[in-house]
C-alpha cells in the first residue's frame, strides 16, 4: 500500500504542513499537524524540522501498518499498546454534536464500570461488553441503557474498520432497554399534608417542595447557587442534559429562598440521606406512596398538565429538547380528568 506525504504552504509562506494521502475519495487523507520552517533561521528551527521529518516518517510507517493489517489476524504493536480508554475518548472528541450527550455519557460509564485508567484492546472481549450492559441496566431505566449501550457498540464497529480490533467484541451483544417504573406523583392534598408535617432536615425539606415548584433534579438542587437566579428567574446548565433551562419562579418558590445569599442556597446531605429523610417525613404525613426525589419533577409536570399547560411548554421548562419525554415519561392517566372528559360525550334518551 502506497501512503504520500502530501505539503501545503501556511498563508504567510513562513512554514509546511504535511498530509498523509492514499486517495483522492472523502477519509483517504489525514492531517498530521506536523510543520517544517520553509527557511530556518537557526539551529533550533534547523532541529525542528529534522525531529519533524523524522516524527513524519513515523507516522507514515504505522499508518501502513495499520492499513496493511485490516482483515488479518495481525494488529500492529502500536495498536496493541495503545490504551483503549485513550482510543475511546478520542473518538468522543472526534465525533461530538451538540445535540446528543449519550457518546460522551457511554465513554464516563465505562470508564466507572472499569474502575481503572488503563485496558488494553486485547481486554475487551465480548464478556466485558455484556457485562458493561448488566452494569448499565442495573443503573438506569428507560431506553437511557440501549442509549449508551449503542454509541458503545457503534465506537467497537468503527474500531474494528479502522483495525484497531480484529473482531467487534460486542457484534453479537444487543442493546437493550429497561422498562421505566411509573414514579408516584405527590397529589395536591398530598402537598398540603406535607407542608403541615415538620421535616426533619429543614434543608432538605425546603429543597423538596421547591424541586415541586422548578422540576429540578437532585444533581441541580444541589449546586444551585445564587448566581443562577436573575430577576425571579433560574438559568441553569442542567448537570444531566448540559441544556440551559430558564425557569420562572413561582411565588412559594420565592418565598422559600427568602432573602439574596451568596453560593449555594441549599445545605443538603448525599442523595442517599435526603431519601431516607424524605421517606421519612412523607411516612409521618400519612402518605402512603415510594417517594423519590424525581417525584418532585414528575409532580411539576404532571400537575401542570392537569391545568392544561401545553407538553411543549412544559418540556422546555423540563429542560428537554422535544415534547417526547413528556409524552413518554411525564404523562399519567388521570382520573378525574377522565371523569371530566366522559361528561363531554353527547347525551341521549333511551
Amino acid at each position: 500500500m502506497s501512503i504520500n506525504i502530501t505539503e501545503r504552504e501556511s498563508r504567510k509562506g513562513d512554514k509546511i504542513f504535511y498530509s498523509l494521502e492514499w486517495g483522492k475519495e472523502p477519509g483517504q487523507r489525514v492531517a498530521t499537524g506536523i510543520f517544517t520552517y520553509t527557511k530556518p533561521k537557526d539551529n533550533l528551527q534547523k532541529n525542528h524540522n529534522k525531529e519533524s521529518i523524522a516524527t513524519l516518517e513515523l507516522k507514515r510507517s504505522k499508518l501502513i501498518l495499520e492499513r496493511q493489517s485490516i482483515g488479518t489476524g495481525y494488529i500492529p504493536q502500536h495498536k496493541i499498546l495503545t490504551n483503549f480508554l485513550d482510543y475511546y475518548e478520542q473518538f468522543v472528541k472526534d465525533n461530538r454534536t451538540t445535540t446528543s450527550r449519550h457518546l460522551q455519557c457511554s465513554f464516563d460509564q465505562f470508564k466507572k464500570f472499569l474502575k481503572k485508567d488503563f485496558v488494553s484492546p486485547i481486554d475487551i472481549t465480548e464478556q466485558v461488553c455484556r457485562n458493561f450492559r448488566s452494569y448499565l441496566l442495573e443503573k438506569y431505566n428507560g431506553e437511557t441503557p440501549a442509549n449508551y449501550f449503542s454509541e458503545f457498540k457503534e465506537l467497537l464497529k468503527n474500531a474494528k474498520k479502522s483495525g484497531y480490533f480484529v473482531e467487534n467484541p460486542a457484534v453479537d451483544v444487543s442493546s437493550k432497554k429497561n422498562p421505566s417504573s411509573k414514579k408516584e406523583v405527590i397529589e395536591v392534598t398530598e402537598y398540603l399534608k406535607l407542608l403541615k408535617t415538620p421535616c426533619l432536615n429543614r434543608e432538605v425539606g425546603r429543597a423538596f417542595v421547591f424541586c415541586m415548584y422548578a422540576a429540578l433534579r437532585w444533581c441541580d438542587v444541589k449546586v444551585l447557587a445564587w448566581e443562577m437566579i436573575n430577576n425571579d428567574v433560574i438559568i441553569l446548565t442542567q448537570q444531566k442534559t448540559m441544556v440551559e433551562v430558564k425557569i420562572p419562579l413561582h411565588p412559594v418558590a420565592k418565598m422559600i429562598l427568602g432573602q439574596k445569599g451568596t453560593g449555594l442556597i441549599f445545605k443538603l446531605p448525599t442523595a442517599d440521606g435526603a431519601n431516607k429523610i424524605l421517606r421519612t417525613w412523607t411516612k409521618a404525613a400519612g402518605i402512603e406512596k415510594h417517594i423519590t426525589w424525581h417525584c418532585a419533577r414528575l409532580s411539576f409536570s404532571v400537575l401542570l398538565q392537569d391545568e392544561g399547560v401545553n407538553t411543549a411548554t412544559v418540556a422546555g421548562m423540563m429542560g428537554h429538547t422535544s415534547t417526547r419525554q413528556v409524552q413518554e415519561v411525564y404523562q399519567r392517566y388521570r382520573v378525574h380528568i377522565g371523569e371530566k372528559a366522559i361528561l363531554k360525550l353527547p347525551s341521549a334518551e333511551f
